[in-house]
């Protein structure tokens, strides 16, 4: 036995083997371009401003249905002086989801999440004092909830907090127009478990509480939630994809075991990438469809590091292995590459606590943000952009390394002339197979980098520069998770240790040059691939 499975497969196999895995990434295109939707949604809800008579602030005021709420048409206007309206007396209630064509929606426990933004509109008078540029903004916050079957007027609060954010304001060229002001992160839920949720805004003046605050006139909220429907597609693919890995991942380890010796470095890496995938895979947002699992944000956020961390760091091993010259002909385990794993697991660990020191304190109090004031959104900002660069700067090495080893492989290609026909051919179709392999590695890493990228600039739109203008598609989201399944199904398939008998030496002179081109060769090592044997040293005939 000798070499692995990439090395011996016959043409026909493996086109079929490629063939059905390219179907399967093409699927995965199809299914969220043509039958998922958009992967979130998005609504404007306008607060209905209401008065509180008592100043009861353990009341809750809602829109629906009448008599939960006594409505305030103008803040500023001659009702607000009669009716002596003041900061302590004014509530903002949003309730949610708003209706749609005269009829009460819901929210269904497939949409995973809720985040809210807020947008103040606060409006220009020449006899008020101009506003400063930079204004802090100190808001009571009151969320509360309901479900079908509950009485219409009973809501049950689910979190209270009082927040202070920072709004940046510049006025406009008219007089009684609207500032043009910044928008501010809210809250986040990390899961819709109820029907209906209701949230209650006070801006109290109190010491120097909003007191640089201009004449508001009408509060927006911004509610993002995932489609029901990308979520169910997102599902498939996971319940599909999850099986699959884990069985390639048993059958490729069970030949491994068969050898008579230990694992190599390149097996292990790809048995941890294998595991990596399944964590992924695994579809634990069935079990929010019964149970409120409010962590799942932050839990998907860690399945999704492990998962970028064992990647980054296979490909490095995986194009290391192949790069080995004359000066380094062994590598002793994980330590040869301490240099560059190191910096992928700080880039990780980085992100890791980055993304605790949000969604970790959202877990008790969802109107946390890491954004809310000016040091917060510098930290979280410079992490976005060290981690963009540090995405970026990852594909040129890997990519420089990838050069690195096809120039390795051509160098030894000069060797093949002088062998015997059957040993160039040999060499020559796994030559081909590899640069296929390496290729569709530097693909896969580009739209994994470019993915991550895009991913982090996007949650700018509503954080920290609501003038950017991205959207992911679900295909581009179902897409890149696919090509990630294949990829590593295929990797496992084609690197797992090849089983078949040495032909003697006579055997096989007859055969068809398919036949002879991907067959072991009876003087190949059975420890290394012959294509690794090959770059190590000069092949002789």
């Amino acid at each position: 036995m000798a070499g692995a499975v990439v090395e011996n497969l016959s043409n026909r196999k493996l086109i079929v083997l490629i063939s059905f895995l390219m179907i399967c990434l093409l699927l995965c295109f199809l299914l969220g371009g043509l039958v998922a939707p958009a992967p979130s949604n998005v609504q404007s809800v306008l607060a209905t401003k209401c008065y509180d008579h008592g100043q009861n602030k353990s009341k809750f005021f809602y829109v629906r249905p009448s008599g939960g709420c006594d409505k305030i048409d103008d803040l500023h206007g001659p009702e607000a002086e009669e009716r002596h309206i003041t900061d302590k007396n004014v509530v903002f209630a949003f309730q949610l989801p708003i209706p749609r064509g005269g009829m009460e929606l819901d929210y269904s426990r497939w949409m995973q999440n809720l985040i809210g933004i807020l947008q103040i509109d606060v409006t220009y008078f020449k006899e008020w004092e101009l506003m400063e540029p930079r204004v802090p903004v100190t808001i009571d916050a009151r969320l509360g909830y309901r479900n079908k079957g509950d009485p219409e007027d009973e809501w049950k609060e689910y979190a209270k907090s009082t927040e202070i954010r920072t709004m940046d304001c510049s006025p406009p060229e008219r007089d009684g127009y609207l500032y043009n002001c910044s928008l501010l992160p809210l809250f986040e839920l990390g899961a819709l478990h109820h029907d209906y949720y209701l949230l209650n805004l006070r801006f109290p003046v109190v010491y120097e509480n909003n007191r640089g605050l201009g004449p508001v006139a009408d509060l927006w909220l911004v509610a993002i939630n995932q489609n029901g429907g990308f979520t169910k597609v997102w599902l498939s693919l996971k319940t599909v994809f999850f099986p699959m890995v884990i069985g390639v991942i048993i059958w490729f380890w069970r030949r491994v075991q068969l050898l008579a010796r230990q694992p190599t470095l390149l097996e292990s890496m790809l048995l941890a990438l294998g595991v990596a995938l399944s964590t992924l895979n695994l579809p634990l947002e069935y079990l929010t469809l019964s149970i409120e699992m409010p962590f799942m944000l932050l839990l998907g956020d860690m399945k999704q590091g492990i998962f970028y961390s064992m990647l980054l760091s296979f490909w490095l091993v995986f194009a290391g292995e192949h790069l080995m010259n004359q000066d380094d002909t062994e590598r002793k385990g994980l330590r040869g590459y301490w240099k560059q794993l190191s910096c992928v697991g700080v880039g990780c660990l980085s992100m890791f606590i980055f993304d605790m020191c949000e969604r970790g304190i959202q877990l008790r109090n969802p109107f946390y943000s890491i954004w809310a004031n000016e040091i917060g959104t510098q930290i979280a900002l410079s992490f976005v952009i060290i981690a963009g660069i540090a995405a970026g700067v990852y594909f040129l090495f890997l990519s420089y390394i990838i050069y690195r080893v096809f120039r390795n492989i051509s160098a030894k290609r000069q060797a093949l002339p002088a062998m015997a026909s059957a040993r160039r051919h040999f060499y020559e179709g796994v030559i081909y197979r590899f640069k296929f392999l390496m290729l569709a590695t530097l693909l896969c890493a580009a739209m994994t980098v470019i993915g991550f990228i895009l991913g982090q600039v996007s949650e700018g739109k509503w954080k920290w520069d609501e003038d950017i203008n991205l959207e992911y598609t679900s295909a581009f989201f179902t897409g890149v998770y696919g090509m990630w399944n294949v990829y590593i199904l295929a990797l496992l398939c084609l690197y797992s240790p090849s089983h078949k008998r040495w032909p003697s030496e006579n055997a096989g002179q007859d055969e068809t040059n398919e036949e002879i081109e991907f067959t072991p060769l009876p003087t190949e090592p059975s420890e290394l691939s012959s294509l690794t044997a090959m770059i190590k040293k000069t092949a002789t005939d």
